[in-house]
């Protein structure tokens, strides 16, 4: 294999991936994949090959890859063959099936146990804020002064997942909280700023929330996105109704937000064993 070839191929879906105002992480995510894939197939690496790419993706089923991580390597390459190298033929790989697992959700308490464990001011608002809006990791690090309307209790987060604004809620209980932390700031400063300039990092985030779950003792496999997960799934326990909760958490599509109904399904609930 050509190394240079390689480099000029990455170089030129890099490019299209920008005109296309595809976000960095994104960008990021489809060239790993397809150099990996690049250094499997070796040769003629303009040259569609269903059979070749259905044995990688085998070989990556093989090593217990997930199903979403192998459709993300398939997206990469379909992607490439289709916009970069304009290949007219059909492409007859189907995506692998994803599992339906359910989100991991907080409890109410576990969410009151998790917060008392956090003695950081900054880290504690970070996290309930994350909660009481039902932000992602990425936005809640990179929410700026001006994204905030305490007086309206909303944020506005511009160019969200898939380039989407979307509004959502602040909650009233931490508007003064919030009051301080940016009252010296201007309004292109981040909320969360890090003690080095700039804002927090996402490993940081996760890392905080990931030591007050140790300390609260919550036996879950919760991650900063469960925080996101337990906002949509207490307000539709709070009866709201779910075409609100998808506008707020920016769902496109309102079968991504009905797999929070079958975490807080009350009549299954209710239903008592017979034992």
């Amino acid at each position: 294999m050509n190394p240079k070839y390689m480099q000029q191929l990455l170089e030129r879906v890099k490019t299209e991936l920008k005109i296309r105002n595809y976000s960095p992480k994104t960008i990021d995510a489809y060239l790993s994949c397809l150099e990996d894939y690049f250094n499997y197939k070796q040769s003629n690496l303009d040259k569609l090959d269903q059979g070749n790419i259905r044995e990688y993706l085998l070989s990556k089923q093989d090593k217990d890859y997930s199903s979403q991580t192998i459709n993300l390597y398939l997206n990469a390459i379909k992607y490439f063959y289709h916009d970069v190298i304009r290949s007219s033929e059909t492409f007859n790989i189907r995506f692998a099936k994803r599992n339906k697992s359910l989100p991991v959700v907080l409890s109410r308490q576990e969410i009151q146990d998790l917060l008392a464990t956090v003695k950081n001011a900054k880290h504690l608002l970070l996290l309930t804020l994350s909660y009481g809006a039902g932000l992602r990791v990425s936005e809640a690090i990179n929410l700026k002064v001006r994204d905030l309307n305490l007086e309206e209790l909303t944020i506005h987060l511009k160019e969200a997942k898939g380039k989407k604004d979307r509004i959502t809620l602040v909650p009233d209980k931490l508007v003064n909280n919030l009051r301080n932390l940016i009252a010296s700031k201007s309004g292109d400063d981040f909320v969360f700023e890090s003690e080095r300039g700039g804002n927090l990092t996402e490993r940081t985030a996760q890392i905080v929330f990931e030591k007050a779950l140790k300390l609260s003792g919550i036996n879950k496999e919760a991650t900063f996105h469960s925080l996101r997960h337990s906002f949509a799934t207490h307000l539709l326990e709070n009866g709201t109704d779910i075409r609100f909760v998808q506008e707020l958490l920016g769902h496109a599509n309102i079968r991504t937000t009905q797999i929070y109904t079958h975490v807080t399904n009350p009549a299954l609930k209710n239903i008592k064993s017979p034992l």
